[in-house]
């Protein structure tokens, strides 16, 4: 059984990396926002045999609760690293032989993309990844088998999930996709999802209507003329 895996922690503590230039209201509405963009995608599927969803979080079980998909309940969340493991080690005894695991601040993602990375299908071990925007991190990560290695998500997660690959002698399949590389966790994030056109999504309409799209090109634009004096 291959199978899809979505954590998702309390969204009313997310975002932290943000909190310099948006209230905790507008984190908790872009998170929300983003969230709305991921289930989507994910409805639409058609590789994956199981849908899991880890959570505390009661808006997320009532997503999975609404499509049908198996929710994974946790007491408490210590981090994202072992909320997959917990949930990895559950699907495994599932009869779970492949899991992916994605985020949820992928506003750009289409079925297709979750659906090409299903499709990899090595024998065991193997590992297919794809980095996040700046290479540093993990936007998605499919093992074979679930508990394959420990995971290590957070700064330097890319890096490190290869060293557990190798360590654990698994084949290795590196994926490069601009739309799940398109994670927001920070200000130089938002204005490069800005740059995309983000009509046909949650998150680019929420933007809109809270006026953070013209905030936040106003202030690219600004950044790009004092670039540009600076080197006059």
């Amino acid at each position: 059984m291959r199978a899809l895996l979505l954590p998702v922690k309390d969204l009313r503590n997310a975002k932290k990396r943000l909190e310099s230039v948006l209230t905790p209201e507008q984190r908790l509405g872009l998170a929300h926002a983003m969230l709305t963009d991921t289930t989507r995608a994910v409805r639409d599927v058609c590789r994956a045999e199981k849908i899991f969803v880890i959570t505390n979080y009661r808006p997320a079980m009532e997503i999975a609760e609404e499509n049908g998909w198996e929710i994974l309940r946790e007491d408490r969340q210590i981090s994202e690293s072992d909320s997959v493991d917990a949930a990895s080690r559950r699907c495994a005894q599932r009869g779970v032989r492949s899991l992916l695991r994605l985020p949820l601040d992928l506003p750009l993602l289409q079925p297709s993309d979750i659906d090409e990375l299903l499709a990899i299908e090595y024998p065991p071990p193997a590992m297919a990844i794809v980095p996040s925007r700046d290479g540093t991190g993990t936007n998605a990560l499919l093992r074979t088998p679930p508990t394959l290695f420990p995971s290590h998500f957070g700064a330097g997660s890319f890096a490190k999930h290869l060293a557990e690959a190798k360590q654990a002698s698994a084949q290795i399949v590196l994926r490069r996709n601009f739309r799940l590389e398109m994670d927001v966790d920070d200000e130089s994030d938002l204005h490069a999802l800005l740059e995309y056109d983000l009509s046909a999504t949650a998150t680019g309409r929420w933007l809109c209507e809270a006026g953070l799209d013209v905030k936040f090109r106003s202030g690219r634009k600004r950044e790009t003329k004092v670039a540009a004096g600076n080197h006059l």
